[in-house]
């Protein structure tokens, strides 16, 4: 079952039929992320093929990672497939 942790929290879990494997990342749907530990950023970046990413900070017991989950809300249609899900970088452990 692919599981994301950060700081001692698992932070997201879904079966393997709700990932998307994308470019080696997994990308959970956002129904399987625990909201509590997210908080909205303002940065951006865009991609060539997949659009424009928005990003949030994941906090968990007080400490913060700033930028350490994207999502692409609405992604071009080369990438559809990732609409609305969330992968995670910089620290955050994905099992698969």
């Amino acid at each position: 079952m692919p599981t994301a942790r950060w700081n001692g929290a698992v932070i997201a879990q879904a079966t393997d039929a709700q990932v998307q494997v994308v470019e080696n990342n997994v990308y959970f749907p956002l129904s399987a992320v625990t909201q509590d530990y997210l908080r909205p950023s303002s940065h951006t970046s865009v991609c060539p093929w997949k659009g424009t990413a928005s990003y949030y900070d994941v906090v968990v017991d007080g400490q913060t990672n700033a930028n350490a989950a994207s999502v692409y809300p609405e992604p071009k249609d080369a990438a559809k497939q990732i609409a609305g899900h969330v992968a995670f970088w910089r620290g955050v452990s994905v099992e698969r």
